[in-house]
């Protein structure tokens, strides 16, 4: 299995295979699941200090707390790979000899 990487803002990345859920965080049961995820050291606070956009939930019932819109994670999740890493892949052209 191949591991997607997502960037989730100021750098940080979070494993996309281990991704369940990307929510607001404004409703009251969003509160309390990262009141819970507080309590039970589960909790990892990737928005710099700044206001919380996002909440995502992994398989692993750890709560990442991002700044960043839920939209623009999705959207990032459902990216192609980047040009880099497309241009590995594809053969060279062949040199013409001179």
């Amino acid at each position: 299995m191949e591991i997607k990487l997502v960037n989730i803002g100021f750098g940080n990345i979070v494993s996309a295979n281990r991704i369940v859920a990307i929510v607001s965080p404004e409703s009251a049961p969003i509160k309390r699941i990262i009141s819970e995820a507080r309590d039970r050291s589960t909790l990892i606070d990737a928005t710099y200090g700044r206001r919380t956009r996002a909440v995502i939930i992994t398989d692993s019932e750890h709560v990442v707390l991002s700044a960043v819109q839920p939209e623009t994670v999705a959207n990032r999740l459902a990216q192609r790979p980047s040009e880099d890493e497309s241009v590995e892949e594809e053969e060279e052209p062949a040199e013409t000899p001179e």
